[in-house]
């Protein structure tokens, strides 16, 4: 097995992508933009054609995150203006059922378009991303479910394709997203008090 250089920058942004998520802080968005840009040419060389496409979205989802999380307040920016939510209930059976309709969808297109040897577990992370990153870029608590389920699949999965560093930074997000969701949960509380 040969380690690709990507695979090892990409890993060191993830790790600091995901402790700015922990901390609430919006440079997450900064240091997302880069490690996505980076995934790009990581992904599409290692055949994981429905996380490219992926990184594409996250691109455009890191300028609208980072631009959620400001606020404007007196004709200047503030920087960590957006207050964390909890998911709004009516939007739940909507939201599980586009994640579902995308799922299968990308699944089709990876089985129909491409020669992707793990069209299932690829089109599962990307459907279930999509969505988990436009609930963080509304600083929802329950964005973290979402990034557990993702990052448990996503840590086999790349095991699988040989890419042991952004692997082992998966099983670590795992860890960091537990902590994440009690972290937020607590900020939540002192926010309301």
């Amino acid at each position: 097995m040969q380690i690709h250089p990507l695979d090892i920058i990409t890993t060191v942004l993830g790790l600091a992508y995901i402790l700015f998520e922990y901390r609430a802080s919006v440079w997450m968005w900064v240091v997302g933009f880069a490690m996505q840009s980076l995934g790009i040419v990581l992904y599409f060389q290692k055949g994981l054609y429905a996380d490219c496409a992926m990184e594409f979205y996250y691109l455009a989802m890191t300028v609208y995150g980072f631009w959620k999380w400001l606020k404007v307040e007196g004709g200047g920016w503030k920087v960590e203006g957006l207050p964390i939510t909890l998911f709004p209930r009516r939007l739940i059976v909507p939201w599980l059922l586009i994640t579902f309709g995308l799922w299968m969808l990308i699944y089709w297109i990876l089985i129909t378009f491409t020669d992707s040897t793990v069209p299932l577990a690829d089109s599962f992370t990307t459907a279930l991303s999509l969505l988990g990153i436009w609930a963080l870029a509304h600083k929802y608590l329950e964005q973290w479910f979402i990034w557990i389920a993702v990052d448990v699949v996503t840590c086999g999965l790349y095991a699988y394709k040989e890419l042991p560093f952004k692997s082992s930074l998966y099983a670590l997000y795992v860890i960091i997203a537990v902590f994440g969701y009690f972290r937020w949960r607590k900020m939540i509380t002192n926010n309301s008090q």
